[in-house]
C-alpha cells in the first residue's frame, strides 16, 4: 500500500514537471520505476499506459485555457504515433539483459540534454500563438520524438519541446500545450506496442492505477501553472534527476564499485548543483528586469504628458 501511496505521489510530481514544462513525466516516471527494479520493457510499458489518461486530461486543461494549436497538434501526433508504435515493438522484442544498458543510457543523455538546454543556453521565447513550422520538418520531428519515447520510456517532451522552443518563433505556452496535447496520440500507440509485443505479462495494474491518480491531480494544476513558473528552474532540477536515477541504473548494471560510485555522483551532484543555482539566478534576474520595465513606463507615460 505504502509502495501505492508513493507511485501516486510521483505521478503528481511527474505530471506537475511534464505540464508545466512540456516534458519529463515519461522521463522520470521510467527511471523511477527502473531503479525500483521493472524491466525497461515493463517500466515503459505501465508508464504509456498511465500517460493515456494523464496526456488526455493534460491536453484537454489546455485546450480549455486556449494553450494549443490544434494543426500543430495533429501534425506532430500523427508521425509521433507512427514512431512510438515502432519503438514499442522493437523494445519488447529486446532481452531485459540487453534493453537495460540501452535504456538507460538513452534516458541519462536526454536528462543531459535537458540540465544543459535550460541552464547553458535557455532557449528564445516567441510571441506568435500558431506554429510557423512546415510538415515537412514537423513530420520527422513527431516520428524521431515518437520512437524515442517508446524505447526510452520518455522522450517526446526533451526531443518536441525543446525543438519548437529553440527556435524562438512561437509562445511557449502554445509550445507546451500544443506538445502535451498531441502526446495522447503518442502515448495510445505505443501502449498498443507494448500490448502487442508483451501481451500484458510484467504489467502491474496497481502500479499504472497509482501513477494515474497522481497525474489526473496534477493534469489541471500544472496547465494553470505553465505561464507562472520559471521553466529554467524545473528544467535544471528534472534534468538532474533523470542523468543522477540512471546513472545509478547503469552502475549497477555494470556491478561498479562504491569507489565508482563515489566518483561518480561526487562529479554530478555540484555540477547539478552549480547550474541549478544558474537557473535560479536567471529566473531572479529576468523576474526583476520585468519589474524594472513595468515600474518605468508610467514615468516614460508621465514625462510625455
Amino acid at each position: 500500500m505504502r509502495t501505492l501511496v508513493l507511485l501516486a505521489v510521483f505521478g503528481l510530481v511527474a505530471q506537475l514537471v511534464d505540464g508545466t514544462l512540456g516534458m519529463g513525466y515519461g522521463l522520470t516516471s521510467s527511471s523511477l520505476l527502473l531503479l525500483a527494479g521493472l524491466s525497461p520493457a515493463t517500466a515503459s510499458a505501465s508508464v504509456h499506459l498511465a500517460e493515456i489518461g494523464t496526456t488526455l486530461a493534460g491536453g484537454a486543461s489546455h485546450w480549455g485555457l486556449g494553450n494549443t494549436d490544434m494543426r500543430l497538434v495533429a501534425r506532430l501526433g500523427l508521425p509521433g504515433a507512427l514512431g512510438a508504435f515502432l519503438g514499442a515493438s522493437i523494445l519488447s522484442r529486446l532481452p531485459v539483459r540487453a534493453a537495460t544498458p540501452v535504456t538507460a543510457t538513452l534516458l541519462a543523455v536526454l536528462g543531459v540534454y535537458v540540465l544543459a538546454r535550460f541552464t547553458l543556453r535557455p532557449a528564445r521565447q516567441g510571441g506568435t500563438r500558431t506554429c510557423p513550422h512546415r510538415t515537412r520538418f514537423l513530420a520527422p520531428l513527431g516520428v524521431v520524438g515518437g520512437f524515442l519515447d517508446a524505447t526510452g520510456g520518455g522522450g517526446w517532451g526533451p526531443v518536441v519541446t525543446t525543438a519548437l522552443m529553440s527556435s524562438g518563433r512561437t509562445a511557449p505556452r502554445t509550445v507546451v500545450g500544443s506538445v502535451s496535447a498531441s502526446e495522447f496520440l503518442v502515448t495510445v500507440a505505443a501502449s498498443l506496442g507494448f500490448l502487442a509485443g508483451l501481451g500484458g505479462t510484467g504489467i502491474r495494474p496497481g502500479v499504472v492505477a497509482a501513477l494515474l491518480a497522481g497525474g489526473l491531480v496534477a493534469a489541471p494544476v500544472a496547465a494553470w501553472l505553465v505561464a507562472r513558473l520559471p521553466t529554467g528552474v524545473l528544467g535544471a532540477a528534472v534534468g538532474g534527476l533523470i542523468v543522477a536515477t540512471n546513472l545509478r541504473t547503469l552502475l549497477a548494471w555494470a556491478e561498479a564499485s562504491a569507489q565508482a560510485y563515489a566518483i561518480t555522483y561526487t562529479l554530478l551532484v555540484p555540477t547539478w548543483l552549480v547550474l541549478l543555482c544558474l537557473a535560479v539566478s536567471r529566473s531572479h534576474t529576468g523576474q526583476a528586469g520585468r519589474a524594472a520595465t513595468s515600474l518605468s513606463r508610467p514615468q516614460r507615460q508621465k514625462v510625455g504628458v
